[in-house]
């Protein structure tokens, strides 16, 4: 990474720089093995008018010479093989947002629902591959905002703002699971603390779990966390379709009515926001250049984002058409543990969920933790040592993140809309915009600005494919933010959820 010794500055991309930055000056030791990153205009610290794609041989040397940078250091960080990688990837993806699809199938109807599930897999199983290309191309990448500069005109401006985004999506999820650790805590205790409180026992926890600094040694919870939410949501599947009746059942409302198609007269705001739910669950490659960055062989990605994609697609496509298909819409809640009439049912089901309740928010507060430490500390011993500073920054910096994923549990204290509201904000550019640009990019990269015609028929299908992802992103932004804000609104209004900072119970 060249980027000055503590400071949390972008990188340039401008190649005349290369051998005037101040901090090869200041570190001169390190200057022929940073200058082994800058092959043929490729590094970070390459110009992005001329790039070409590097071939099999220059990845390797790049981050082979990155693995030998770090040999002596006590914390290294590539370190991770496909199977840990996929570990990761499968605590990321199998998480309790599965538990969102039963509702978001009573919205838009089972058919439409199973569709756009498969649908926005196979979107995001492309766009991820695009990601992990673009990755190749450039080894020394370490996360999204890196690309988020490159992509937009080698702007400071796009590397700001593409981090303000990655840290608040990060912290948003946090939240949402201290959110969810507090509706927890409720159902086991029958509402014994104040939800405030609770909230903040799970950010503590979470804390102390997000203090390791590789991600390989996260990828062995990571396994287990996976594991046991697939437990969790097979449980719930099975006890909503062995008990008698879900929970809330009435005569006067009759048995479960479960949709094919939409109700008629679904609002906009109901099925966006059901739509949303649903690629929220899916869209997650904002963390796969910092997981990329960390691999002993980028190369062996695909693998494990192919073996998620598919275990994605049956597990939600089952666990949501099961439940919603003994729930129905008139008993459906987000999450769907809360349908569940047996409150042993429910509590067992749920208790599964432990673990991807605290790991899968320490994964993001990992993220954004590395993110922010390597920058401050970049080029120093504290990075990959065990040194009194590094620790402590590394812890301080998880403690405020945790402080605001509390704060925003407490002031959107709901689920579904919460996910909406993530989804809407940030999948927009992290899920569509940024990596139908990549794809732009990298083609004119290889084939010219009018790659589209030199390619023929496979270069006009690529292009408009990839303009359909840039638009289907703005129009997460813009309409899909006006539903859940919307949404939000309306579930204030109803009182159907408690206010901010309240210590109302919020269990299932």
């Amino acid at each position: 990474m060249a980027v000055p010794n503590g400071s949390p500055n972008p990188v340039s991309w401008d190649h005349d720089r290369d051998h005037n930055s101040p901090e090869l000056s200041d570190k001169s030791e390190q200057e022929p093995k940073l200058k082994d990153f800058d092959i043929e205009g490729q590094g970070r610290r390459g110009s992005h008018h001329n790039v070409t794609a590097l071939d099999a041989s220059s990845t390797t040397e790049s981050i082979g010479r990155q693995i030998e940078m770090e040999s002596e250091n006590t914390i290294k960080y590539r370190t991770c093989s496909w199977q840990k990688t996929a570990a990761l990837l499968f605590s990321e993806y199998i998480c309790l947002a599965i538990m969102s699809f039963p509702w978001s199938y009573s919205i838009l109807g089972l058919v439409p629902g199973l569709i756009l599930t498969v649908v926005i897999a196979g979107i995001v199983l492309y766009t991820s591959l695009i990601t992990w290309r673009f990755c190749l191309r450039h080894p020394e990448v370490r996360d999204v905002c890196d690309i988020g500069q490159y992509l937009f005109w080698d702007s400071k401006i796009a590397w700001w703002a593409t981090a303000v985004m990655f840290l608040l999506n990060n912290t948003f999820i946090q939240g949402l699971h201290c959110v969810v650790g507090a509706e927890y805590l409720n159902t086991m205790s029958n509402g014994a603390v104040c939800t405030v409180v609770f909230s903040l026992v799970v950010a503590i926890i979470s804390w102390c779990f997000s203090l390791p600094r590789t991600f390989s040694t996260l990828s062995k919870v990571a396994t287990l966390s996976a594991f046991f939410t697939f437990i969790s949501v097979v449980l719930a599947a099975v006890f909503a379709s062995v008990e008698d009746h879900p929970a809330g059942y009435s005569a006067a409302q009759g048995e479960p009515i479960v949709l094919v198609i939409p109700a008629k007269g679904t609002s906009f705001v109901k099925g966006m926001n059901a739509f949303l739910n649903i690629s929220y669950t899916f869209i997650g490659q904002i963390t796969l250049p910092s997981f990329i960055a960390e691999m002993k062989e980028p190369r062996d990605f695909w693998k494990s984002v192919t073996a998620v994609t598919i275990a994605e697609i049956i597990v939600f496509s089952v666990v949501g058409a099961v439940t919603y298909n003994y729930v129905g819409n008139q008993y459906m809640v987000a999450p769907a543990f809360g349908s569940i009439g047996d409150d042993v049912f429910k509590k067992v089901s749920f208790s599964f969920m432990i673990p991807t309740i605290i790991f899968l928010g320490v994964l993001y507060a990992s993220v954004s933790a590395r993110f922010i430490f390597f920058r401050l500390f970049e080029g120093t011993r504290h990075k990959g040592n065990n040194t009194v500073v590094g620790w402590a920054a590394w812890g301080g910096i998880l403690a405020a993140l945790w402080l605001a994923a509390f704060i925003i549990a407490e002031v959107i204290p709901f689920f579904s809309d919460l996910l909406s509201i993530m989804s809407a904000l940030f999948d927009s550019f992290f899920g569509f915009i940024f990596w139908g640009t990549a794809y732009i990019r990298m083609r004119a990269e290889d084939h010219g600005p009018r790659f589209f015609m030199v390619r023929g028929i496979r270069g006009w299908l690529g292009f408009i494919f990839n303009v359909f992802l840039i638009l289907v992103g703005f129009f997460f932004l813009g309409p899909g933010t006006y539903a859940a804000v919307m949404s939000v609104v309306t579930s204030y209004a109803d009182g159907t959820v408690g206010g901010v900072f309240t210590c109302a119970s919020n269990a299932l």
